[in-house]
């Protein structure tokens, strides 16, 4: 198995505000992507669409201010059955978010991609809760196909 693991500072002195991004249809639409739809509530399935296709997220666990937790039910076949994790802690001024894709059945090349984007978007989720403005597909940061 392999995992994607990031971390960031984002700048707020109140965790709710990045635990409202990442509970919120209207948080996630803002850094994530623009066609986001269905219920962050626990139980509930959160639905993201991009240009090439989606993902549909159970949410299995919310901890208010300190945890997310998703568990990828549909999606390329790479991500079904992996689990997105988001642990939130104060540090000082800053809330510091530990993410975690696990489960990867192998560290293929899709999951180095998907390791770029996952980054890109969560500079756009510090921006969001930072200025007010994130850059959520299909505004996001492209990756071209340099080989």
């Amino acid at each position: 198995m392999a995992d994607i693991l990031h971390r960031i500072g984002v700048k707020t002195r109140s965790p709710e505000k990045v635990y409202d991004a990442l509970t919120t249809v209207e948080g996630l639409a803002g850094w994530w992507t623009d066609d986001t739809k269905g219920s962050g509530d626990v139980g509930g399935v959160l639905e993201f669409r991009f240009p090439p296709g989606g993902f549909d997220m159970e949410v299995v666990e919310l901890r208010p201010s300190e945890r997310v937790a998703w568990r990828v039910a549909d999606g390329p076949e790479e991500w079904i059955g992996t689990t997105i994790d988001w642990d939130l802690r104060q540090d000082g001024d800053y809330t510091i978010v530990l993410f975690k894709h696990q489960g990867w059945k192998e560290p293929v090349e899709f999951m180095h991609h998907c390791s770029t984007k996952w980054a890109t978007f969560l500079m756009s989720l510090k921006s969001l809760v930072e200025i007010g403005e994130g850059a959520p597909a299909p505004r996001d940061v492209q990756i071209s196909d340099w080989h």
